[in-house]
C-alpha cells in the first residue's frame, strides 16, 4: 500500500474478527517496523507487551469499558516503556557508531537525564508514541487495521501484567481484521487552524 494511502485509510476501528489469526511473519514484520521509530539518544525505551491469554485480555476488557476490541482482535498490545532506559547499559544503543560519537553521546546521557524525572517520562512517552504510531502504519499496510485505547483503568493493567516500577503505560493497540466501517472521520481542524509561522 502507498505510504499515504495507509496514512489516510487508518482509523481507529472498533469491531474486529475473533476468528482471523495474523500470521507469525507478519506480527513479526510489524514490531520490526515499529522498532524503525525515532527515540532520543537512540534509546529504545519501548517494551511491547503482547497479551495472548484469553482470560488476562477478559479481564482488561472488564477493566477497560467492555471494549470488545480488546478481546476480539488478533493482537492486543499493551505499549510500555522503560523510564530509566537511559541508565541501562547505554553503551548497546550506540555499538554500530563510530566511537567518537558514541563516546560524546553516551557521556551526555547521564548528565541530560539524571535529576529529571519528568524528562525520563516525557521522553518514554514520545518514544511510546511515534513507535504506536509506526506499528499502526505498517498494519494498515498489510492491509490490516488498529485501534489505539486509553480507555481502561492503567493502574490496574499494570499491576495484571506486573508492570516494573521504573516503567510508564502507554495506550493499549488492538490490531486485527476489521469488520465494520468505520464512521466517517468527524472532524478535522483545518490546516490554517493548526499551522503557526514561526511564533504565536
Amino acid at each position: 500500500m502507498d505510504f499515504f494511502d495507509a496514512v489516510y485509510q487508518r482509523r481507529a476501528i472498533k469491531a474486529f474478527d475473533p476468528e482471523f489469526k495474523i500470521p507469525q511473519t507478519t506480527e513479526t514484520k510489524l514490531f520490526e517496523a515499529a522498532l524503525q521509530a525515532p527515540t532520543s539518544f537512540n534509546i529504545q525505551h519501548w517494551r511491547f507487551v503482547v497479551v495472548r491469554d484469553p482470560a488476562l485480555r477478559q479481564q482488561m476488557r472488564n477493566l477497560g469499558n467492555d471494549q470488545a476490541q480488546i478481546t476480539d482482535a488478533s493482537l492486543l498490545v499493551i505499549m510500555t516503556a522503560d523510564t530509566k532506559a537511559w541508565a541501562k547499559n547505554p553503551e548497546r544503543y550506540w555499538t554500530n557508531a563510530p566511537k567518537e560519537v558514541a563516546d560524546l553521546l553516551v557521556g551526555w546521557m547521564g548528565p541530560f537525564h539524571d535529576g529529571r524525572e519528568w524528562l525520563q517520562r516525557d521522553e518514554a512517552q514520545r518514544s511510546i508514541g511515534m513507535a504506536m504510531q509506526t506499528l499502526m502504519l505498517a498494519a494498515k499496510a498489510e492491509g490490516l487495521d488498529s485501534c489505539p485505547m486509553i480507555g481502561f483503568d492503567i493502574e490496574a493493567v499494570a499491576k495484571l501484567i506486573n508492570l516494573p516500577a521504573d516503567h510508564v503505560m502507554g495506550p493499549m493497540v488492538a490490531i486485527g481484521k476489521g469488520t465494520k466501517a468505520p464512521w466517517p472521520k468527524p472532524g478535522q481542524l483545518a490546516l490554517q487552524a493548526v499551522l503557526i509561522e514561526n511564533k504565536f
